[in-house]
Formats: structure tokens, sequence, C-alpha cells
């Protein structure tokens, strides 16, 4: 639980996502999940901590360095005070997720499994680490000798180091680095030895040899402790006219190499003469984010924990459903011309994106494709399914959204190639990042053109398609694709707005056209008639949003809400949100469906979105919000809906409190994402 803000309307932001991280540090000390993936849980939770202080905790400082206090900004708490909160409640969670830490390691033990370090190594192992070293260690290896006079070269952000201190025959100090390069698998497999399976990290692989890699020094006696610094992640435009867009954003991504310390994490055990050097030679301040740690630092690095062929220790992986109707042997576009038909991924495949792309380049009738990308996986078909497509002579546009946080560097890469081999490249527009999910084709059909396309949820993106639960609808209805295409019109000319009659914008009509959606819901309830709203979202941070859930909650509607992440909405308060209850759903998969349905008097309005409630999403990037009207499509969102509504394993109860407590129940156990798999597996049996 942590400290609220005091006006008790809101919760702040930065609280709130902290809290979303201890419902992911839930599942690593959850012993019903399986125990190599609680490892992995522990490496998202780290990854998640690096990315909040890159960014949030670095937004904050800024606000604090303005010397405004950012009370208004902050929900009603100082800069000052936030940073000191979020400070001690990390502290809290690094301790707790040691502990479950260790206690995962203690049941990998029982299961054969050993992480030893490197007080812990036989004789045999000995050989086979030595070997490693010389072949694959020590020529990528970056070591640092510093000393009083020499400047600290500059740490890279969320790199971790080795901080050496020798102390040498002449009872001086000298002081080094080792970094830990990125592209070193952290965890070496040792050979199996008796049926025991035997893993070192490469941090305690380097701590055994300490000797190779100082042998040109006499020294007594020599320690090795882990550092990491996290840098202010935000990007700093040049202003400079003459140079590109691209060219811009690439320049300050390297800048991001020089970004101001928001966090400087070590291991507790270190020497304070090692850690006063290394803070006074860093510039680490004592209002910076000083957060003493564990042995090991980037545990984010659990993610790619080996497997080692220990099925029984992983989820069981699912067999992705075909869609009922929708062939990928067959023309995607002649049974989208019939009906539309949703996918709803993991559970069903993505290859349905990739055979509507592929199909779509070697289709002589198509002549246009216009899709919008926000992050690809490493190794995009999408992306070589457009660039096919323009090899061909289709007019390939993409909207390519270059300032995707983290991933803009890849996505300069793509934009680059793609570039090279004909496609129009449209970077965004000025002053919003392009976050709609969408794809619209153009194709000739007996003298005259017809649209076909999809719109999404979440990304293009085949990687994250096995993990994020996403919408997809695939669409011929020419209404719907007339408004997308008049999007894509407005990335062309910025300066012109275009009315939709069907779908719903930002940064123009979003906000306003779930108001009118809201106040029908207050008006047929003031009616008696039938009322609710259900809404399934990643976050809810943007103030106007919430009061207006607020208003509706003191008119009587009953507001249902899955909210993975921020949550600053208080559900429960009497005269405040009575009738509003927040659910927040941490599993095997990432939720990231947006999906918000509307009473309308027992005629559902259903939208599905590339939206969350946030300010960012309402006022700074184009969004498209979908309305469903395929009849069985909007049944199957209200079943799924209700079966994660209905969740009483993974479902954690949002509140005030801010406590994260299981949503419990007598009633038959449900679990959502299970549910829901085989919900869908049954309709294709029907």
């Amino acid at each position: 639980m942590v400290k609220n803000n005091p006006n008790n309307v809101y919760i702040n932001r930065e609280l709130s996502w902290l809290q979303f991280n201890a419902r992911v540090l839930q599942e690593a000390s959850d012993i019903t999940v399986p125990l190599i993936e609680r490892l992995r849980f522990l490496g998202i939770f780290s990854n998640n901590l690096d990315e909040f202080f890159k960014v949030r905790y670095a937004t904050v400082k800024r606000i604090d360095y303005a010397g405004k206090g950012g009370k208004s900004q902050l929900g009603g708490i100082k800069a000052s005070e936030l940073l000191d909160i979020i400070t001690q409640t990390v502290i809290k969670q690094q301790s707790q997720s040691l502990k479950i830490l260790s206690d995962i390691q203690s049941h990998l033990e029982e299961e054969n499994i050993f992480i030893i370090n490197e007080t812990q190594i036989n004789a045999s192992q000995h050989d086979f680490i030595k070997e490693y070293f010389i072949q694959k260690v020590s020529p990528a290896l970056v070591t640092i000798i510093l000393n009083d006079l020499i400047q600290l070269p500059n740490l890279k952000d969320s790199a971790a180091y080795l901080a050496i201190n020798m102390t040498l025959e002449s009872n001086e100090n000298q002081f080094a680095l080792i970094e830990i390069s990125k592209n070193m698998n952290r965890f070496i497999v040792l050979p199996e030895q008796d049926g025991k399976n035997y893993i070192i990290m490469i941090d305690d692989l380097l701590r055994y040899c300490l000797d190779d890699i100082f042998n040109i020094f006499d020294y007594k006696s020599i320690s090795a402790h882990m550092i990491k610094i996290t840098r202010d992640a935000e990007l700093d435009l040049e202003s400079d006219l003459s140079k590109s867009f691209m060219e811009k954003i690439s320049n300050s991504v390297k800048g991001r190499l020089d970004g101001e310390p928001v966090r400087f994490v070590y291991d507790k055990t270190i020497g304070n003469e090692t850690l006063h050097f290394l803070m006074s030679k860093m510039g680490i301040e004592s209002t910076d984010s000083i957060i003493p740690g564990g042995r090991y630092h980037n545990r984010r690095d659990y993610m790619k924990f080996p497997s080692l062929g220990r099925e029984d220790l992983l989820y069981a992986k699912i067999q992705a459903l075909p869609i009922k109707g929708l062939s990928l042997q067959n023309s995607i576009f002649e049974a989208i011309s019939k009906k539309d038909y949703l996918q709803y991924a993991p559970y069903n495949t993505f290859a349905y994106v990739v055979k509507f792309l592929r199909e779509a380049a070697l289709d002589p009738k198509v002549k246009t494709i216009k899709i919008t990308i926000y992050r690809l996986a490493q190794v995009s078909h999408v992306a070589s399914s457009l660039i096919n497509a323009a090899k061909n002579g289709k007019k390939v546009t993409v909207s390519m959204e270059i300032q995707a946080r983290f991933d803009e560097q890849a996505n300069i890469d793509y934009a680059e190639q793609m570039q090279r081999e004909g496609v129009n490249l449209i970077f965004g527009v000025q002053g919003l990042k392009v976050h709609s999910k969408m794809c619209v084709i153009e194709r000739e059909e007996e003298n005259k053109t017809n649209r076909y396309g999809f719109v999404s949820t979440g990304n293009f993106n085949e990687s994250t398609a096995k993990i994020y639960t996403d919408y997809t609808l695939f669409t011929s209805n020419q209404k719907i694709l007339k408004d997308l295409n008049k999007v894509f019109n407005f990335f062309e000319v910025n300066y012109k707005i275009y009315r939709y009659k069907h779908i719903i914008t930002s940064p123009h009509y979003t906000q306003n056209s779930f108001f009118k959606l809201i106040d029908q819901e207050i008006s047929n309830k003031k009616k008696g008639k039938q009322a609710y709203i259900r809404l399934k979202m990643n976050s809810i941070s943007s103030y106007k949003m919430i009061d207006k859930l607020y208003e509706a909650s003191r008119a009587g509607v009953k507001v249902q809400m899955i909210v993975r992440g921020i949550c600053c909405l208080i559900p429960g308060v009497e005269g405040m949100s009575e009738n509003i209850e927040v659910i927040s759903i941490i599993d095997k998969f990432l939720e990231h469906t947006r999906l918000y349905m509307f009473c309308n008097d027992d005629e559902p309005k259903v939208y599905i979105s590339s939206a969350d409630f946030m300010t960012r999403n309402i006022e700074n990037r184009v969004e498209v919000s979908c309305p469903i009207y395929d009849k069985d499509i909007k049944e199957e969102l209200i079943d799924t809906f209700n079966i994660c509504w209905s969740d009483n394993v993974k479902a954690r109860i949002l509140n005030e409190s801010q406590s994260n407590a299981y949503k419990n129940s007598k009633e038959e156990k449900v679990r959502a994402q299970f549910a829901t798999y085989n919900y869908l597996k049954a309709k294709l049996e029907n």
C-alpha cells in the first residue's frame, strides 16, 4: 500500500503504476505459476521498473528541478515528496523481489536446477568455465581502469557494471569497471552432472576469472560488486530546420547516452570507499534515487532464463485457433467481402494479418495499400509484405511512428529499408504520435474501387501477438473504411480536420464522443431505462474522463472496468463512485485489448480502440475507436468481457487502499484467459 494524494479524488499516476508493477511481482510470488515463468515475471517486474525510472521518474524530477512543486500536474502531491515516496516504495518492492528470487531458487534446486556462484564451482566445471571465458567472454570484454585523474566515461543507461576495487601491494586502491555487455548471454548453462542442471550467471563467471582479467596488477585483495545507472530517456529534439525528422529522432536517441542519471542501484555489500568514489565520479547526488540492491542487477534478463527443456516448469503452449469461416488457404478478400471477422490474439493466430497483406501484395486488382505502424517485430513479415507489394507496383503508404518509445532506432531502420524499396513513408503528424492501428487497401472490382481493411487494438507485431491479447477487425464495410481513409488523408494534410460518421478519432473527437455515450447512459438511467458502461483498457489517468465516469456513477449508472495498469480513478467511494467497480487481470498473457461498451437501452454500442483513457491518447495522439456492427462479433466481445469480469483466480480488486487483493469467490473458479480460449475453441466446434 502506498500513500495517496490528499484530495482523495484521484490516485496519483506514478503511485498507481507502482501498484501495477506490484501485481506483476505477485505473479512471481504465486506458487501456482510454473517455476521458470515465475522467474520470467521477476524479469518483467525489473524491466518495467527500468522504463518507469527512465520516463516517469525522470519527468517528475524535471518538474521538481523546475521549482514549481508540480501539485497540479501530479494530482495534489509535491514533486519532491513524490520522488521520496517512489524511492521508498521501490526499495520495499526490490527487497520483496529478492526474497521471491531466493524462494524460486530453492524450488529450482528441488527440481535439480542449481544457479551457482563463483565459490561453488567444482573441478570439472573449472575447465569448461575457463575455456568459455577465453573463447566467448574475454574478446568482447570492456574493462575501464579508473583513478582520480581520469574522467569517468559515460556509463551506459541500464547496463550492468562490476565495480572493482583492488588493494595493491602499496596499500593503494585501484578502481576499475567491467561492463557486462547486453550481447553477452547472461546465463551460462554448464554441463549436466549426475542428472543435475547447473547455471552460472555471467557476473559470477567474471568474478571467477578476475585473476585472468587483472593479471598485470600486483594486488593483495580484489572485490567486485554490481552497479547500474538509469538515465532520463526523454527525447530532446533539435530545432535545426535543415535536418530531416528522422535524422533528428536518430540524433536524439543517441543523446539518451548523455541523459541525466535518475537512479543508481548498487550491491548493498559494496565497500563505502568504492561506493563514494563511484558516486563522486558519476556526479550522483543525494537527491537522486539511490537504491541499495542485491548481488545482481538487470534482473530483466530473467525474462530470457533458459528453459533447459523443462516444459513442466513452463506454461503449456496453446495451439492458436483458426477463425471460423476465414481460411489461410483461400482468398481472405473474398471471405471479408461477405462479412466481418474478428481476430483475437493470441487465441487466434496472427497469421491472418500477414495473409491479408501478402494477398494484397500479389493481387493484380489491388492498387493501393495504406497502413499505420507503431512497433514491428525484429524480423517482420508485415514489413516484408509491404516491400513485396511496392515491388509489385502497388502504391504503398506507411505512416511510420518513429517516436515509439525505445523502438525509435528499430523503426528508423525499417523506414530507411522501406524507402529504398519504393514505399511512401509518412512520419506522423507534427506534435502528435500516430498510435492508431489500421490498414486500408483499394481494389478494383467490376469498374469500381472497393476498400478492404483491418483495424486493431494492438501493434502489427508477430512476436508480441503471441503474448499480448488484442482484437483485430477485418472488414469490407465501406462506411467504416471511408472514415479510416480520411485519417490517412489527415496524415497528408494536417490542417484539415475531417468529420467522421462512424469511427471515433483522437485528438479531435475522442473525449466529446465518449462523453456523449456516457451522457446517453445517464439520460437513460434517469428515464428508468436500461443503462450500464463496461470498459476494458490498459490505463485510465485522464481526470476529465474520470470525472465523467464519477458523474455517471452519481446518476446510478453501473460501471464495470477492467484496467490492467494505471488506474487514477478511485472506485467504490460513497457519493462519488459507489457504482463503479474496477478489477485488474495479470496472468500468462499481457491484457492489451481496449473494449468500450455502452448499454444504449439494451441495444449495446460496442467499440474496439487503440486508445486508453489517458490524456496523451485523447489529446496528443492519433487514435481510432471502431464501432462493431456485426451481430456475431458484438456478441463474442460481450461474452469475452463477461468471462474476464467473472475471473476469480487472477483478478485483483482495484480500490483506494491499492492493496491488490485478489477477487475471491465461493463460486466455481474462472481463470479468464484459459476460459476465453475454451470459449473460442467451443465456438469452432458449433
